[in-house]
């Protein structure tokens, strides 16, 4: 049966989705300060990889934090103090990271460098925990991943204009990346981000957004925080016996990656029987979702940090195989394809009708493809063999038509369409090749959006503590590339055939939506049927 459909809230949404530009805008800056830390502080590369685990590990981290304390005072914070203001003091926490910056680069401390970093993420967790139901919640939770989508959209923006504007703050000027970047480089763009980030909390604070509170009763959930206790002991027991011992790499993350898998069914498996104690997680959706988050974030990051590796190979796209400076513009395709499938996936959120709709569902996509190539051209690159791309992104914009903008059907639909292209990927060399493992980024472009609002799907009063659970599962990131990675250290497989990692993922997702959609159906919520009867 169909819900009353309720009227998003235009002028909220455009004021939430500024910070997801600004998520973007950081994260593009890694990929520059990585290279900074490994030359200044003379790391091997594992260690300079560090800059990126600790954003993941904020992630995990600040969700379980917000959880467990949520618990032992007996409400849900986020609930308790409202959306808004959890994007506020997010927004404060990345400031206070952002300051920290500063010392730490003065006191020339690589250890100081990733604290700060990690600070600076925490005050993102906070703030994606809040603006993610946020957004769901400004209009008719059956639209969710639409509105989701916008902020994707605006969040890769922020990714491929963000090498440009750090450059410039870095270097002086765009594509100057040869120029030594110093102390005062980083301390120069640091307080800019830390002004930013105060002046949007300003901005917020005075904004006349909704608070986003729920005042239904809160109960705790101590099952689930056992659960969740459980599985962070065992990831660090395994992170200690990886640095006190000799093991194998392959092992311990695939035992990692299966407990992190059976606690959480585990946990589903006994709250079905008895759902007291467990919170949010009594619902088999938030489970799935759960899941759905770890496999999407941790597939979406390892088609990139492994494909350099792979151009490199001889024999893949050229016989002597590719340098660090002609692989960037196929990185950057990766990310741009991204925003393509997202700017795409926003065009719902502005209530076009009819031909206009259809139309703007068609072009939107090839303008963005249009600002990648425009992005890579300015920084120097070649980009005449990316126009053949323009196929990959026909082939998304037909699968996002199929989809109806129905998240369980879109979601199935790109996710075996995304294992399809791993497999053609695996199995294929030179440019073919490439364009298929770069069009998984065009399919997971839609994936968060629906994950997220099919996982969040029924909760009501536990909607904020559910989603601290999502983002907690970003964890998947720093788990599955690296596993990865370990396949392709294997000398009969090698990193090219190693992809099939990733069509496994992709395979798994779409099982995963179907498990949602059932669970849902049995709560009486169809978001599928919700959307298709409003059209």
């Amino acid at each position: 049966m169909s819900q009353p459909k309720q009227s998003t809230n235009y002028g909220a949404l455009g004021t939430l989705v500024t910070v997801f530009f600004f998520w973007g805008f950081i994260a593009a800056s890694n990929s520059i300060f990585i290279p900074f830390c490994k030359s200044h502080f003379a790391l091997t590369q594992f260690e300079s990889q560090l800059v990126g685990s600790a954003f993941y590990i904020a992630y995990f981290v600040g969700s379980l934090i917000l959880f467990l304390v949520s618990n032992v005072l007996g409400y849900d914070i986020l609930n308790k103090i409202g959306y808004k203001k959890g994007i506020i003091y997010g927004l404060l926490i990345s400031v206070a990271g952002a300051l920290l910056m500063l010392p730490s680069a003065n006191a020339n401390s690589y250890p100081a460098l990733l604290g700060s970093l990690f600070i600076i993420a925490l005050g993102f967790s906070l703030q994606q925990t809040a603006a993610q139901p946020f957004a769901i919640s400004l209009g008719d939770p059956a639209t969710g991943s639409h509105r989701l989508n916008l902020g994707g959209g605006v969040n890769s923006l922020g990714t491929t204009l963000g090498p440009i504007i750090v450059s410039f703050f870095l270097f002086g000027s765009v594509g100057s990346s040869g120029k030594e970047v110093t102390v005062t480089n980083i301390n120069t763009l640091y307080l800019i981000v830390a002004g930013v980030f105060l002046a949007v909390a300003l901005f917020f604070m005075f904004s006349k957004l909704p608070d986003g509170k729920n005042n239904e009763k809160f109960e705790k959930g101590n099952k689930a925080a056992r659960s969740l206790i459980i599985m962070t002991g065992f990831i660090v027991a395994v992170i200690v016996a990886a640095q006190l011992a000799e093991i194998p790499k392959l092992p311990l993350l695939l035992i990692t990656i299966a407990a992190v898998m059976g606690i959480l069914f585990y946990s589903n498996i006994t709250a079905q029987k008895d759902g007291e104690g467990w919170g949010a997680m009594k619902y088999p959706q938030l489970i799935y979702g759960m899941i759905g988050i770890f496999v999407y974030v941790g597939v979406e990051v390892t088609i990139d940090n492994n494909f350099g590796a792979l151009l490199k190979t001889p024999g893949y796209l050229t016989d002597a195989g590719m340098n660090e400076s002609e692989i960037s513009k196929y990185i950057s395709l990766y990310w741009g394809s991204l925003m393509i499938g997202r700017w795409t996936g926003a065009v719902s959120v502005f209530n076009l009708k009819g031909m206009s709709k259809i139309i703007a569902r068609i072009i939107v996509p090839f303008i963005a493809f249009g600002v990648v190539l425009y992005v890579n051209n300015l920084n120097g690159s070649d980009v005449s063999d990316l126009w053949g791309y323009a196929i990959c992104v026909a082939i998304a914009i037909a699968a996002f038509f199929y989809g109806q903008e129905k998240p369980v059907k879109t979601l199935v639909t790109v996710s075996i369409l995304a294992a399809i292209a791993m497999l053609i990927g695996t199995f294929t060399s030179g440019l073919v090749s490439v364009y298929a493992l770069m069009a998984g980024g065009l399919f997971c472009s839609v994936m968060w959006p629906c994950i997220f609002a099919l996982g969040v799907g029924g909760l009501g009063k536990y909607t904020g503590q559910g989603s601290a659970f999502l983002i907690m599962m970003i964890l998947g990131g720093a788990l599955i590339p690296p596993m990865q990675g370990a396949v392709g250290d294997i000398a009969s497989i090698g990193i090219h055939t190693s992809y099939i990692v990733a069509a496994i993922c992709f395979f798994f997702l779409a099982f995963l939506a179907i498990k949602m959609k059932q669970v849902l159906h049995k709560q009486g919520l169809d978001f599928d049927e919700q959307i298709g009867g409003g059209h």
